[in-house]
């Protein structure tokens, strides 16, 4: 029988791979930020000067458009599993959509702009802590994953008794 568990997991199998992507972005664009970090600013050539600027604000303004859907999947997460009442699946879930909120309303500066503040961002301090949480976010989503694909098999349609007496009697004769 197909339950509403085993749509949970589904369901979730699939929009974790996009916070997979989600994460795999959020690591790739660091790193650009990184790079552009270690290089000084060309003093000589403000036009340069400028195009990196634009370009690290291009990066912190897609960052920003990702955060609300990732936060918004994950806590449809949170919300599926309690209603299916999938104990363990929530308790799982729930420090990382509290860990959101929290991140959500607290700016790591006290700029009115929620995250990825540019100046804050090429921040060192930051930007390495931004980078860790990328990690830790992407390793948590890849073992979720994998979590979700063993739930889908347990709780997804088990063959009845009747089912499986034919296959073995159309096997046999």
């Amino acid at each position: 029988m197909f339950t509403f568990a085993a749509f949970c997991y589904m369901l979730s199998l699939v929009l974790c791979a996009s916070l997979i992507f989600f994460a795999i972005w959020h690591i790739t664009a660091f790193d650009e930020l990184q790079a552009d970090f270690k290089v000084p600013i060309d003093q000589g050539n403000p036009l340069h000067a400028r195009e990196r600027l634009r370009n690290i604000e291009r990066i912190c303004c897609l960052l920003r458009k990702l955060v609300l859907p990732e936060y918004s999947i994950h806590g449809l997460f949170c919300i599926m599993f309690l209603c299916a009442q999938e104990w363990l699946t929530v308790g799982l879930n729930i420090p990382l959509f509290f860990y959101n909120t929290w991140r959500y309303f607290h700016s790591p500066t006290d700029t009115k702009e929620l995250l990825y503040d540019p100046a804050s961002v090429m921040n060192g301090d930051t930007l390495k802590f931004c980078q860790k949480e990328a990690w830790c976010k992407m390793s948590f989503f890849v073992l979720s994953f994998f979590y979700y694909l063993y739930c889908v098999y347990w709780t997804g349609p088990s063959p009845s008794s009747e089912s499986l007496h034919m296959v073995y009697s159309l096997v046999t004769s």
